[in-house]
């Protein structure tokens, strides 16, 4: 594992309803966010899942040329639409994880997290890996995890659908973070799953968790925010209501992380496999 960090980190995860297709308003609106959680001193502030586009397939599926962000080969990301959240970050040394839909110079349509960071740059952080239900018809799967780091915190990236599977965040612990971030977007009726998986990412690697989702909407699009940062026991240190637009702020310490793995040490005891073979009992 690597090295704790040396000092608090305060983070924010929003839940908000943004307009679909209406990337500018949306930018717009994510600013706002941003200045709201700085405001409570946070200065990592992580946004829902396609928060620049909206989740709603139909749109995405009807228009890309006007949902997508194009990224340059250096996955650096130029779209003026995004000026106020630049501006943002630059004015208030934030760093901003911006969910969007991302077009690549080979072409492929992703879901990816940007990162802005303090100097107003954006940059394409992460695509998503795993895909859900009617996604894979508009995008392409990423290729690879990605870690963040911001001072001297390392944060696993995550979408949505990747904090279902285990291995995704044992990936990020595996690459010695001390964090995951999720933009999400979990639909009423998944309230009970919405809460469970992200808990036991943070329990299963002894890392906190930072969980941002889409809240309201319109039927069948309607989301039920519940965002929350996760302590390394898994236990929530905030949560947002599952209805009305939040700034969930909370403070990361890294003596809390440390005293977690030396009493909880999974990281460090579990085997490096399983055993090549499995017995096979009759009961």
């Amino acid at each position: 594992m690597t090295s704790l960090p040396s000092a608090t980190l305060t983070v924010a995860a929003v839940q908000a309803d943004p307009v679909p297709g209406d990337v500018a308003g949306n930018a717009s609106s994510a600013a706002r966010l941003v200045r709201r959680a700085v405001d409570s001193a946070a200065r990592l502030v992580v946004l829902p899942e396609l928060f620049l586009s909206a989740y709603h397939p139909p749109v995405l599926g009807a228009d890309p040329a006007g949902t997508d962000v194009a990224a340059g080969p250096d996955a650096l990301v130029a779209d003026p639409r995004l000026d106020p959240v630049r501006a943002v970050a630059r004015e208030t040394g934030t760093v901003v994880v911006l969910s969007a839909a991302v077009r690549h110079p080979d072409q492929r349509r992703t879901i990816s997290a940007l990162v802005v960071d303090r100097a107003g740059t954006v940059r394409v952080g992460y695509d998503k890996q795993q895909l859900w239900s009617e996604e894979r018809k508009l995008f392409t799967p990423g290729r690879r995890g990605a870690t963040l780091t911001v001072d001297d915190w390392r944060f696993g990236l995550g979408i949505c659908y990747d904090g279902c599977f285990p291995e995704h965040g044992r990936a990020a612990a595996d690459d010695g973070a001390h964090g995951y971030l999720c933009p999400s977007g979990y639909v009423v009726g998944s309230a009970h799953r919405r809460d469970v998986y992200y808990a036991a990412r943070a329990l299963d690697n002894t890392m906190y968790v930072v969980f941002a989702n889409s809240v309201d909407g319109v039927d069948p699009w309607r989301f039920n925010g519940g965002a929350a940062v996760y302590d390394p026991e898994g236990r929530c240190l905030v949560r947002g209501a599952d209805t009305g637009e939040a700034v969930l702020v909370a403070t990361l310490d890294p003596e809390q992380l440390a005293r977690t793995r030396a009493d909880h040490p999974m990281l460090a005891d579990r085997l490096p496999d399983q055993g090549p073979e499995r017995n096979r009992v009759t009961g």
